[in-house]
């Protein structure tokens, strides 16, 4: 018998009744674990008295509050099916969702509120429930439900084989796609984290990066829940009060996507006050050397890499700490019951699971493991293709080193084509990332007469006077390219765009609709 999220929970509470449990920084407001139990109570009988029931969806269209956190545990308890929702969608987006998901309600704050408004009339059968004071005509007020509930445990029968989330991937390539998780997953997923960063209740962890997206939720949030440890949930990721944060609050360690790590180190910050800071954690997407050997210098703590995706909860493999200098810019290896595989790429059909490559060669990666998802929501044929022969399918690009370790080349579809040589767009990229006047950087292939495609460099400066002939000479002078992969374009811009998770959206980038 497997333990569910909300019996989980539940031990925690019985063992830290009057530890610090959460504390949101926007409202000051904290909680003990007992406290907390009672108001996820009460907001589980909110749920049940406004006609939700097991299976039932409940969306969380918020930034990190806990609010948030607090409706997870209240699903959980009552075998509601979680749904947290990008706070960067837009209206047409979170119509999408909301249409796919069919929620029976639907949690909001008024940073998201012009998006509700403009499509809230289209989902007759949806409560929308506000967690902000005053809420708009159409909503009620989620505080004034859940004051209202009985805060003892709700009556509800759990399975851990049970559905207990639907999150939608951020997507690189377009629309996105409802990945399902049961409890059983997840709390697997938990169980490796905790072993992998040595979690214990002392620990205070930091929630800043998004809290819809698994990487926070799974790898954080949910294991720090587990063990006993103490969660400080910061609304929104601003690098100027996390420094604050970590050191008021002792935090022990938090996760942050690598331009989340470079946007930190950024700032001026008396770096001895961080005194309790223990751990670094990082994924979503690769970490360029420099920027490892900058975290290591400047802050002087141990790092830790996932990498991974929403299909597979996410962790697959990690690069533990003292593996972060002699294989920097590596995944790592696979986590504890996780099987990778690197294989040959198949034109227009799902690679072949048993077609692995000799180590050195790039393929498409696949795994299999304890926290692969059910499948995608309402997407049999999409499930049917990721899945194929039992193995997730990533879809990205990559190989194995000859001492097991595997490196991440890219996207099957940003493998850049030129004059019929295959150029990895990561390897460009982690070398301008070395010139210290590049602050982020993206590569990707664009039409050329004559090649095919041409590799094109979209940077953003550190360094206002940087040029493109500057760039070009580094390139050059650092003879870690050959010629044919060196940039022939580049074009600066503010800022890049990224999902939740980190990765740059380089179909945003071809279409230059981001900005």
């Amino acid at each position: 018998m497997h333990p569910t999220i909300g019996r989980m929970f539940e031990q925690t509470v019985s063992k830290f009744p009057q530890k610090e449990a959460v504390y949101d920084v926007r409202k000051g407001r904290r909680l003990t674990y007992r406290e907390w139990d009672r108001e996820v109570n009460r907001a589980a009988n909110a749920f049940l008295a406004a006609g939700v029931r097991k299976g039932d969806r409940v969306t969380a269209y918020l930034y990190n509050t806990e609010e948030l956190a607090t409706s997870l545990l209240a699903c959980a308890k009552i075998g509601a099916v979680f749904n947290p929702v990008n706070f960067r969608l837009s209206a047409e987006e979170i119509a999408f969702i909301l249409q796919d998901a069919e929620p029976k309600i639907v949690l909001f704050e008024q940073a998201v509120e012009p998006c509700v408004a403009a499509v809230h009339k289209g989902f007759p059968g949806t409560a929308f429930w506000f967690i902000d004071s005053d809420p708009p005509d159409y909503a009620v007020d989620y505080h004034q439900q859940v004051l209202a509930a009985s805060d003892t445990r709700p009556d509800a029968d759990v399975s851990e084989e049970d559905l207990y989330a639907i999150m939608y991937t951020s997507g690189t390539t377009g629309k996105p796609k409802g990945v399902m998780h049961s409890h059983r997953t997840m709390v697997e997923q938990g169980m490796i984290v905790i072993g992998a960063k040595r979690l214990t209740a002392k620990d205070r962890g930091l929630t800043v990066a998004p809290m819809f997206h698994c990487a926070e939720l799974h790898c954080c949030f949910l294991p720090r829940v587990m063990v006993g440890a103490s969660q400080v949930i910061m609304h929104h990721f601003a690098p100027k009060q996390v420094w604050q944060i970590v050191a008021d609050e002792k935090i022990s360690y938090f996760f942050a996507a690598p331009t989340m790590w470079n946007m930190l180190l950024q700032e001026k910050f008396d770096y001895n006050r961080l005194g309790s800071l223990r751990l670094g954690f990082y994924g979503g997407a690769p970490m360029a050397p420099a920027l490892v050997r900058s975290c290591r210098e400047k802050l002087g703590i141990d790092l830790i890499q996932a990498y991974g995706m929403t299909e597979m909860g996410p962790a697959v493999t990690f690069l533990f700490e003292d593996e972060q200098l002699s294989k920097a810019g590596s995944a790592g290896k696979a986590c504890l019951g996780h099987e990778i595989r690197v294989v040959q790429v198949r034109e227009g059909a799902p690679s072949e699971p048993d077609d692995v490559l000799e180590p050195g060669n790039v393929g498409e990666i696949i795994m299999r493991g304890p926290c692969m998802m059910m499948g995608y929501y309402k997407r049999e044929e999409a499930t049917a293709r990721a899945m194929y022969k039992g193995w997730y399918h990533s879809g990205d690009l990559g190989y194995v080193d000859e001492d097991g370790y595997l490196w991440v080349a890219d996207r099957v579809d940003d493998m850049i084509t030129s004059g019929a040589e295959n150029i990895y767009p990561r390897e460009v990229e982690d070398l301008l990332h070395e010139h210290p006047g590049v602050l982020d950087v993206a590569v990707l292939g664009e039409a050329d007469e004559k090649w095919g495609q041409r590799v094109v460099a979209y940077v953003v400066k550190k360094n206002p006077d940087l040029t493109a002939d500057e760039l070009d000479r580094f390139c050059q002078e650092s003879g870690k390219l050959a010629r044919y992969k060196r940039p022939r374009r580049y074009v600066f811009v503010g800022q890049l765009p990224r999902n939740a998770s980190g990765k740059i959206q380089k179909f945003l980038l071809r279409s230059g609709s981001w900005q």
